[in-house]
Order: structure tokens, then sequence, then C-alpha cells
């Protein structure tokens, strides 16, 4: 499937998302990472993923854009529909995919080349044709990252502070103009400060893109996300399958949460 077709893939669920998952089962090798999640994200909005370590919420978030297909033993067993298209169906490159779903991982990772060149570097190997210095000026306003950097775009990325380094991922993100960015876990090496830009940065960015986060902040999905999925490890029969318990608002989820093991998460009674 083209990148074309994606793009012009209609919403068919009456509703304004933009992603819809249905994720039956997703295995690595023979273990069950993750079963039974079922959510759908909305579009200018932010969508956080919480709950406890090993509960599958990266695994679900990198399916979205099927990075998930670099494991090894990967298989999925469900559909991720994006503008009402099946981004695992058997014709889909999922090249294309994350053209339109694009990524910012845990740790900042800047490419070792120039900050200029970092943020042209997505256009370029989609033979973007326009003018390439409107372009980088435009993804790293869109990061708040330019007036930092105007004067140094020919100095490494790797030269910048941590917070900054993360921005600037963000900058070759949106550089290749995705409708939705995943971020997983984006502020987990940053500082206090550093992090409150990123939040910042959330909020601005969500005009224009449609985010989901992973979190193990609960006070961060509080302060930066429109709808919350809470996520549980099951440990019968000494599983540890990950699943979606609850995923709703952010203050209806954490305010008046309709499941105990939801309202035991985010009281403190296990991490």
């Amino acid at each position: 499937m083209s990148t074309a077709e994606l793009t012009a893939a209609p919403v068919t669920n009456g509703q304004d998302s933009i992603v819809d998952v249905s994720l039956k089962s997703l295995f690595y090798g023979d273990f069950k990472a993750v079963r039974d999640t079922n959510l759908s994200i909305r579009r200018n909005t932010v969508t956080a993923f919480i709950g406890p370590s090993g509960c599958g919420k990266s695994t679900v978030l990198r399916s979205i854009n099927r990075m998930n297909d670099l494991i090894r033993g990967f298989r999925f067993e469900g559909e991720i529909l994006f503008r009402g298209k099946d981004v695992y169906g058997k014709k889909v490159d999922p090249v294309a995919v994350r053209r339109h779903i694009g990524m910012v991982f845990q740790q900042p990772n800047p490419f070792a080349m120039s900050i200029y060149n970092n943020v042209a570097f997505g256009p370029r190997l989609n033979g973007y044709r326009g003018n390439m210095d409107e372009k980088v000026e435009e993804a790293l306003q869109g990061a708040a990252l330019w007036n930092d950097v105007k004067d140094q775009l020919k100095q490494s990325g790797l030269s910048l502070s941590g917070g900054q380094q993360q921005r600037l991922c963000i900058a070759r993100a949106i550089a290749t103009e995705p409708e939705v960015l995943l971020m997983d876990e984006p502020c987990s090496a940053l500082d206090p400060i550093a992090t409150l830009k990123i939040e910042e940065l959330m909020n601005e960015l969500k005009k224009k893109y449609t985010i989901a986060i992973v979190t193990h902040n609960l006070q961060q999905a509080k302060r930066v996300a429109d709808y919350t999925a809470f996520l549980y490890v099951d440990r019968s029969e000494g599983g540890r399958t990950g699943y979606l318990v609850e995923f709703g608002p952010t203050g209806e989820l954490f305010e008046n949460p309709r499941e105990k093991h939801t309202q035991d998460y985010i009281s403190g009674a296990f991490s």
C-alpha cells in the first residue's frame, strides 16, 4: 500500500479517531506479551499509556507504527486501523506507515551529524523537493528549539544538552509531517526543567498532530493527557501478559476509576 493510499483512507467509525487499536494477542516467539487491548486515539489529543513495568505499554505503542516488526519472533493478531486502513494489511509497506506515524524514543538519539542534517534527513530520504532551509526552520520552530540553535545549525546534534537533543529528535520526527507522533517515555532521561519544556511542547504539538505517549509518571499523564489507558499484568498461572484494564478521559480515570486495579495503581497501592 502506498503512502497516498494511507493518507486518502477515510475515518470509518463516525468518531474523530485517527487510530483504532484492536489487539487480540501479541507474541514474541512463544511468549504472549499483550492480549485484549482495544482503544481509539482521537485526533489532536494526547493519549497516555500508564501501568506497571512489564504490562506492555511500550509494546502496544510500538505496534501502532509496526516498530515491533523489527524484533525477531514478533507476531500480531488483531488489527490497527489508521484512517480506517489496517496497517497490518498484507499489502501495506511498514515504511509508509512510519511516514505517517512518527516516533520519539526514550533516550534522545540524534544522529552523529549536524543539527541541520538531523532535521533534513527524513525529508531528503522521502524525496522532498521544496526549500530545505525553510523545512528545517519550520521543524525546529515546531519543536521549540529554533531560538536555541539557529546560530549553530552546523554543529553536531550530539553537542546539545539532553533536553535539547530530545527536542531535536522531535523536530526530526515532525520534519516529515506525520499525522501521529508516538513518544515512548520521552522525559525519563531528562531533568525536571527539560521535562517541563517537553510537556509544554506536547500541548502545542497536539494542535497539529495526534500524540500517544508512554509514561511511568502519573502526574505527567494527568498534566498532559486528554485520554489515558491503564494496562496491567495478568500473572495467572505464572504468566506475565499485559492487557488493557481501563481507558477513558484522563480526569475521569484518575478521579473516578471504574476498575479496582486502576484505583489501586493510581493510589500507589502497587507500582
